[in-house]
């Protein structure tokens, strides 16, 4: 008779943690740390939350955060000098997956993006998502067309048009003027 082997961890395609900020320098004297915020949701970031940092995801209770300029200055417990704090800087912070925040209907994850099917709206299917890269004004979809080649999609609503949950995909409208032209200035030949 064949053995089922038992897998754990978190199914195929989903985190077992999903960031929610980014731990910058020390501020000040108590073991406080600058932190860019990479969540929409300000109960990841209240204090008694466990939080888990690095690629080893060392937990660490959040004891303190207040607003600093475009970021938050953030307090752990058991961190309590600049030198301690220092040694966290550049350190992603994380939460559980299990534990994150119920989204709206119609919102999804990052993550739950990836491996969706991109359609065009003229054009039919493109490809998989297979990437998100965030630029800072907006993100960018990354889409794998099955010859291998990658589409770059500005998540925008001029270009991703409605984002479909229930059958993983996602209907998109190409913008031809923003593929191949010339850069603004420049003479064609």
């Amino acid at each position: 008779m064949a053995r089922t082997k038992i897998r754990s961890g978190s199914p195929a395609g989903e985190p077992d943690y999903l960031a929610v900020g980014f731990l910058r320098r020390s501020h000040g004297v108590a073991g406080e740390l600058q932190m860019d915020v990479h969540t929409d949701f300000p109960e990841h970031l209240k204090p008694g939350r466990v939080l888990y940092l690095g690629e080893s995801h060392q937990p660490v209770t959040l004891t303190g955060c207040r607003p600093h300029g475009a970021a938050m200055l953030v307090k752990f417990g058991g961190i309590d000098t600049p030198e301690a704090a220092a040694r966290l800087r550049n350190t992603w912070a994380f939460v559980q997956a299990s534990q994150g925040a119920r989204l709206p209907p119609g919102r999804l994850y990052k993550h739950e993006m990836i491996g969706m099917e991109a359609i065009s709206e003229d054009d039919g299917p493109l490809g998989k998502i297979t990437e998100i890269i965030e630029t800072g004004a907006n993100d960018v979809y990354v889409v794998r067309t099955p010859s291998g080649s990658a589409v770059l999609l500005p998540a925008i609503p001029s270009v991703i048009l409605e984002i479909r949950s229930d059958t993983r995909t996602v209907l998109v409208r190409l913008i031809s003027g923003l593929v191949n032209s010339p850069p603004a200035g420049s003479r064609g030949g």
